[in-house]
């Protein structure tokens, strides 16, 4: 992977000579508007300034070329973080769009959860309705059950009372109607009829 910056040796000595050209190019004006002759000037000077500016230029092109390694190596940090970044970016974009699509959602889920309620508590309504009819009707069950049991002790006890009463009436009449001449003659009557069944 070459990175985001291309530093290969060809590129940075190619880079470094066009840097000593362009200083070069600087520093002729200046050199040109001397007047008068300088030791400097002289041929022996331009070769001590061609040697000055070898030593230079080598000395940052070797700069560079020991730095390659470290621009390299930062420039695929960098690269690479630009990916980590680029992949944080794409998966918080995920997440917005997810939330986003939950939010658009959220008055459709209320008005699905307002339904539900309102079902189960129909449901729940109707449940309770049922349980209390059922209710009422074994109470209402009971209820005609003690009244006709009731009813028929009542009618045992009106019936026992009615017997008591016609006994007690009918033993005042006997004894209003009965003398001792009609006992006599009711016993005599009594001990014939049991003779006769006798026989």
């Amino acid at each position: 992977m070459t990175g985001v910056f291309p530093l290969s040796g060809r590129y940075l000595a190619r880079q470094a000579a066009f840097s000593g050209l362009f200083f070069l190019l600087l520093a002729s004006p200046a050199l040109a508007q001397e007047t008068a002759p300088s030791p400097a000037d002289s041929p022996m000077g331009y070769v001590f300034r061609w040697v000055n500016f070898a030593i230079v230029l080598g000395l940052l092109i070797y700069g560079f070329g020991k730095g390659a390694p470290y621009f390299r190596s930062h420039a695929e940090e960098i690269s690479q973080k630009i990916a980590e970044g680029a992949r944080a970016r794409e998966a918080a974009e995920k997440q917005r769009r997810e939330v986003q699509a939950k939010l658009a959602r959220i008055d459709q889920d209320v008005a699905e959860m307002r339904a539900e309620a309102k079902r189960s508590a129909d449901a729940e309504a109707e449940r309770v309705k049922a349980l209390a009819r059922s209710e009422a009707d074994a109470i209402e069950r009971a209820a005609q059950a003690e009244i006709a049991a009731a009813e028929q002790a009542s009618q045992r006890e009106l019936r026992t009372l009615a017997a008591r009463m016609a006994v007690e009436r009918a033993t005042a009449l006997l004894e209003k109607d009965l003398t001792p001449a009609a006992e006599a003659a009711l016993f005599g009557a009594f001990v014939a009829e049991l003779a006769r069944s006798a026989n």
